[in-house]
Formats: structure tokens, C-alpha cells, sequence
């Protein structure tokens, strides 16, 4: 009788405990809003409501979004509520976003593309005047004089930040993130961020964060001095009166934090961040960071001084052709998001070939949820895959325990039994057509009915791929690019035998595991490898001219690619240079250039590149041995960047003549996210407009006449608008 009693008792107790943890886990995914608006609210993205105790709560809920951006008509809207608050005087004012996602997202990008219509298109004084209207706002809210606390869940990114700074108070929600991406859109914070968050965190941090565009997470902007507290949901309430009623303690500007935006130091500071900021780009290139750099070194300090500069400063850079073009890339990103869809059906996926694409494919796609079995032929290069994906992501994942949730989805399955569940089997053997039509005899009696089998192939085309499957309608490629958790493109290839529900699923997946997707009609190359193969084999000509390989490098990178032609041939493995190059030719033949014998040697040699240690670098510890060029001898000339950069413009202007794609911005976007192709000249269908077709045409032709037919302008340069 006694022990049923204890064993009752113990079981309430364990009740009551998991009943707390419960209600605990729910109070923490339920947004703390304060008292609940009226349904008649005056305003469109706002609901303002006052509490038990005077407050103020003010609750951000732009209409007809899932997220809150401030655009012109929201600033407006913003104004007008903080005047009748202002009229009202709560005992204080809590601002919050009301979408689950997040609090303020940034600025309306959209709004940043007026830069370019007719009469404003070159004008920073029209820009100046658009964003002097959008800091008075953010001023009104500073000017307040009642206190005022910001609650930051989600992202809390470039001008909500710069809402959030205007604020006395900020608390974040554990799981918050902030930054300033600004300097991605070739721009630096605008609504009064520079001048707010150098005062208030040390600005050799500050700057730092707002020259890469990297976020922090909440634990970090505490450390920082950027939030006064991080707390849960359900402690908001009490979070809140103590910031409003003096009890919670206020991040205030240490003493290196003022001793750094004194002038001399500002100075030596200064030239510190222009030194590094070279290292990542130059001037002429990406204007946003050293003019971010100047405005502090000149104002920092002087908020009033800094405020009416930043203003400025940030009208010069908007109406630039690298942030428009920055502005475009943006909007090409999210154009490709969307044609991937939604209502992804993919739960398991099967990678044949664990070297370094399958593995690295693998790897990438259980990082994003998914289960994963990972089949090879010997154990080495699974346990390499499995190596390289552990130390993926120690970077990219924060917490331990979904490091380990993540491995724990990647299997290794030397018996190949994971065909028998998968939904989607991607093949990523060596680029030989007879392989891979004999793993497919292997595999295909083994697929479920609803199964999709994809090949990762860069090159050869889906119609010799599908000769010997009995259903070929459920074939598609998937061509990921290396490296493949930094490149974003994922060529979606189609036959003409396709199911159309097959490129669907295929579609949804690629946006599902958080990459951009381009639907390609199967074609040699396709579209990236095609148009990269001219500019690498060129450089291969330029060798065999006896140009320093060093120079070659140059001339691409002055351009603005990542990378040189001899150092990407090298990263991306000399073996598959050549076989996709004797692919084309074959079907190109003298439209590419000609492959050098010695290149045939080095592969045989084994000097395949990075993944040997040796191509036409040596490479150590992942990075190519790179001698400085010697200050006297040859430069780079116009000629040989042109050599190298309109090939892959006339490739491009080919393939949507053919059809391969369909759309010149989705060309643009391909060759961005799936080649580092320099951004802020926009794409190379971009650049072409930008330099002007005439002079792309002629200049080919100019080429064509010195250096051969394999740079005579495409027919459909006519029609390029």
C-alpha cells in the first residue's frame, strides 16, 4: 500500500514536471505581444495597444507580407504613430514585430531600385532626399522623450537594426540574429546605423560587422553591448518593465569604444580596415566599403556630423552601377528561388559516388534535413566524405547537437540497400558515358516505381544517358558545382522525353536543400560548363603563347572573377577539364579552342590539381602557391581580359538562342551562383548591354580576325535587347 503511494506520488511529481516542461516549450514558441489589439485598428502595418501599466506596445505587421521591410508608405505610417504617441505619453513604448519570422528584415529592396528610373538614374540628390525623409523618422523615435525598448526575435537586419539602435533598450530573444547586409547590395547602413552603432559598440568590431555583412547571434551581440539582455519568450513581460523602469542595466559605450573614435586613432584604424578591405576586393570594384570606411574615419565621433554624412554618402553609392548591379543580383536570386517551387516530396535520398562531388553533395543535402545513404564501391572515399562533411559543419551548423543530428542522417551504405527506399538517387561517377549506363542496369530494377534517378553529370547530354533505362522519363540531371556548399546553382537538365511531374519534384527538391535552380534543355555543357570551357581552354592557349600563368590569373581577376582561368582549372581537377573539353569539341569542335598535348601529359602524369597537391599550382593545405608577379615585365592589357570574358558572353548569347535556356536573367544568375562570375558587373548578358552590344560584337570580330574563328560572334547577338 505504501509503495503504490510512493509510486503515485513519484508519478504526479513526474506529471507536474512534464507538464512544465510542456508549457514551458509552448510559452517559448508563442510571441509575447502585450494586450491584445482591437480588430479596427487605424493603421495599416501597425496595431498600437497600451497595457495595465501605461505601456505602449506597438506591434509591426506589414500588410500583405510574411515579413516586415520598411518601405517609403511604412516609414509614413511609422511617423504618424510616433506623433500620436508622442501626443498620448504612455509610460513607456515597446516596439515588436508581430510576424513569427522575425523582426524587421531591412529595407524594401525594391524601393532601392528607383536609383535607375528615368530621371532619377544617376542623381544621388534625389536618393539624398528620399532617405533625409526616412531618417527624420528614425530620429522622431530616437527623440522620444519617454523610454523606449525594442524586443528582437528572428532577423533583425540592415534598417531594422537602425530601428532597433534608435531605441533606448533593446532585449533579444535567444535564437535572434542581426547584421547589416547593406555592404552586399553594394551599399552601407543608411538609416542612421553607422553613426548609432559605432557610438555604441567599439567600432574595430562595428565596422567589422558592417564591412562583411556578417550576423551575430544574440549571445554575441550581448557580449558586443548591441542588446542589454537576452531572455526567453515567456520572460518578455518581466524583461520589458525592468528595461522601462530602470531596473534592467543599460549597454553603454566602454572606454575603447571612445578612446577608438578619437581622431588619431580613427586614423590608424582606418587604414588598418582599407588595408583588409583590399585584401577581399578593390575599390573600383566595390566602392560600399571603403566609403564606409572614409565617412567613419571623417565623422565618427560627431553623431550629428556622421548622421548628415552617412545620408550622403549613401546617395553616392546607391545611384552606382555596382550597387544597381548588386540590386539585380538580388532580385535574381529570389526570381530563381521561386522557380524551384514548393511541396518538396524528397524524404531519402541515395548519392552513388562518394569522391569528392557525391561526397560533397551528400553532405550538403543531410546538413539540410534530409536522410542521406551514401554508396561507394571502397570504404576510403565514404570515410573521407564523411571526414570533409564533420568539418562542414563545425562551420556552418552552431549547435552540437544538430553537428551531430546531421551526421547521424548521413549513412554510409557500402551494399548500396538505400536504392531500395530512396526517393531521388543521384549518380555522381567519373564522366564516362558506359559507367554510368552500367550503373543504371545495376540500380534501376532496385528503384521504388515513384523513384527519380538523377545523374550529377557536368557535360555528357541525357539523351545518350538514356538509351538503355526502361523508364528514361524519370531521369534528370542535377549538376551541382564545386565547391558545392559554396555555389548556389544547381542545373535542373531535361530530355525531351521527360514526365513534366518528374522536373517538378526535381525543382522543389534543389529549393528544398537551399540551392537556386536553372532548368536547362540537355545540350553538351549545358549551360555553365559551356561557357566556362572557352575561358578556361583559352588560358590554355595563353599558355602555349608562354604568358606567365600568374598573369592569365590576373587578367580574370582584374575583371572581377573569384578566381583566375589556371587556378579554378586547378580547383576543379584537370581531369574533368579535359574530358569535358573533348566532350565539346566533339560537338563543337573549332568554336572552342584547342587542347594543348602537354595537358594530356599532366593528367596522365597525375598532376590532376588541388585534389593532388599538384596541377599548375602546388597546392597546400587547400590553397594554391602563388609567387607575387615581379614588378618589371608584362601586364595585363584590355586584349587579354577580353580574350578570356567575352567568349563566355557569346556562349551565353548562343545558348538562349538555341533554347538551352529561356531566359537571359536566369543566364545572368547561372553564371553568377554557379561560377563566381562578377557579380557587380551584373552577369555577362549584363555586361555585354552595359558595355554595349555593338562594341562586344565588333571587338569579337576584332578577335576573330588575330586569333581565329573561335571568337566569331554568335548569330544571336541580333536579338540580344
Amino acid at each position: 500500500m505504501h509503495r503504490r503511494r510512493a509510486r503515485r506520488r513519484h508519478a504526479d511529481r513526474g506529471g507536474v514536471t512534464m507538464d512544465s516542461k510542456i508549457m514551458t516549450a509552448l510559452g517559448d514558441r508563442v510571441l509575447e505581444l502585450g494586450p491584445k489589439p482591437a480588430t479596427d485598428s487605424p493603421y495599416r502595418h501597425f496595431k498600437l495597444t497600451r497595457d495595465e501599466d501605461g505601456v505602449a506596445w506597438l506591434l509591426f505587421d506589414r500588410a500583405d507580407a510574411s515579413a516586415n521591410t520598411l518601405s517609403s508608405d511604412v516609414m509614413e505610417e511609422f511617423d504618424a504613430v510616433l506623433a500620436v504617441i508622442e501626443t498620448e505619453r504612455p509610460a513607456g513604448l515597446v516596439i515588436r514585430s508581430a510576424k513569427p519570422s522575425g523582426f524587421i528584415a531591412g529595407a524594401d529592396v525594391n524601393e532601392f531600385r528607383g536609383a535607375s528610373d528615368p530621371g532619377i538614374a544617376g542623381d544621388p540628390g534625389m536618393v539624398e532626399m528620399r532617405i533625409r525623409a526616412a531618417h527624420a523618422v528614425v530620429d522622431h523615435l530616437e527623440a522620444l522623450k519617454l523610454p523606449t525598448v525594442a524586443v528582437i526575435h528572428g532577423f533583425c537586419l540592415g534598417g531594422g537594426l537602425e530601428v532597433a539602435l534608435a531605441c533606448q533598450s533593446r532585449i533579444a530573444i535567444d535564437g535572434a540574429r542581426f547584421g547589416f547586409p547593406e555592404v552586399m547590395l553594394g551599399l552601407h547602413p543608411g538609416l542612421g546605423g553607422t553613426a548609432r552603432f559605432t557610438a555604441l559598440v567599439n567600432p574595430t568590431q562595428s565596422m567589422a560587422l558592417m564591412l562583411t555583412g556578417r550576423t551575430i547571434d544574440a549571445r554575441r551581440a550581448k557580449a558586443l553591448g548591441l542588446v542589454d539582455t537576452v531572455t526567453q519568450e515567456r520572460h518578455v513581460r518581466g524583461a520589458v518593465k525592468d528595461a522601462l523602469f530602470g531596473r534592467l542595466k543599460r549597454a553603454k559605450p566602454g572606454l575603447l569604444t571612445r578612446a577608438a573614435n578619437f581622431g588619431f586613432v580613427r586614423g590608424l584604424l582606418a587604414k588598418r580596415m582599407r588595408s583588409e578591405a583590399a585584401k577581399a576586393a578593390p575599390r573600383e570594384h566595390y566602392p560600399a566599403p571603403y566609403a564606409l570606411i572614409d565617412l567613419w574615419e571623417a565623422h565618427g565621433g560627431n553623431k550629428a556630423a556622421m548622421l548628415k554624412a552617412e545620408q550622403a554618402s549613401f546617395a553616392r553609392l546607391m545611384v552606382t552601377p555596382t550597387a544597381q548591379n548588386l540590386i539585380r543580383v538580388f532580385f535574381l536570386r529570389e526570381q530563381m528561388k521561386k522557380a524551384a517551387g514548393s511541396g518538396n516530396t524528397i524524404k531519402h535520398v541515395h548519392v552513388i559516388g562518394a569522391g569528392a562531388m557525391g561526397g560533397d553533395i551528400a553532405a550538403w543535402v543531410a546538413g539540410q534535413g534530409l536522410r542521406v545513404s551514401l554508396a561507394d564501391m571502397k570504404a576510403e572515399p565514404i570515410a573521407g566524405a564523411v571526414k570533409r562533411a564533420a568539418e562542414l559543419y563545425g562551420k556552418i551548423i552552431r549547435k552540437p547537437t544538430e553537428v551531430r543530428d546531421a551526421l547521424d542522417r548521413l549513412i554510409p551504405d557500402m551494399d548500396g540497400e538505400g536504392v531500395r527506399n530512396a526517393d531521388l538517387i543521384i549518380e555522381a561517377v567519373p564522366e564516362k558515358l558506359e559507367l554510368k549506363q552500367k550503373v543504371y542496369a545495376g540500380l534501376e530494377p532496385r528503384m521504388k516505381p515513384a523513384a527519380i534517378l538523377a545523374t550529377n553529370t557536368s557535360s555528357i547530354p541525357l539523351q545518350d544517358l538514356r538509351t538503355a533505362l526502361a523508364r528514361p522519363e524519370r531521369l534528370v540531371g542535377l549538376h551541382f558545382f564545386n565547391p558545392v556548399s559554396r555555389l548556389q546553382l544547381v542545373e535542373v537538365v531535361s530530355h525531351d522525353g521527360n514526365d513534366p511531374q518528374v522536373l517538378r519534384e526535381a525543382l522543389a527538391f534543389v529549393g528544398a536543400i537551399d540551392r537556386l535552380p536553372l532548368s536547362v534543355k540537355s545540350s553538351p555543357g549545358f549551360l555553365v560548363n559551356r561557357a566556362l570551357t572557352p575561358y578556361m581552354l583559352e588560358a590554355m592557349v595563353m599558355l602555349d603563347e608562354k604568358t606567365d600563368q600568374r598573369l592569365i590569373d590576373a587578367a580574370a581577376e582584374q575583371f572581377g572573377m573569384p578566381m583566375g582561368p589556371i587556378e579554378l582549372a586547378d580547383q576543379v581537377g584537370l581531369d574533368i577539364c579535359l574530358d569535358v573539353g573533348d566532350m565539346l569539341r566533339t560537338k563543337f569542335g573549332d568554336l572552342l579552342p584547342p587542347t594543348p598535348a602537354w595537358l594530356r601529359e599532366k593528367v596522365a602524369k597525375g598532376e590532376l590539381g588541388r585534389k593532388t597537391g599538384k596541377g599548375f599550382y602546388t597546392w597546400k593545405d587547400g590553397k594554391a602557391e602563388k609567387a607575387p608577379l615581379p614588378d618589371t615585365g608584362p601586364r595585363v592589357t584590355d586584349q587579354m581580359i577580353d580574350r578570356l570574358m567575352l567568349p563566355m558572353s557569346n556562349v551565353c548569347v548562343a545558348c538562349l538562342r538555341e533554347g538551352i535556356v529561356d531566359d537571359p536573367d536566369a543566364v545572368d544568375g547561372a553564371m553568377i551562383f554557379g561560377t563566381g562570375y562578377a557579380p557587380f558587373r551584373g552577369g555577362p548578358l549584363n555586361y555585354a548591354r552595359t558595355r554595349g552590344v555593338e562594341n562586344v560584337v565588333s571587338t569579337l570580330r576584332g578577335l576573330a580576325e588575330r586569333f581565329g574563328g573561335r571568337f566569331a560572334p554568335d548569330a544571336g547577338w541580333d536579338s540580344l535587347q
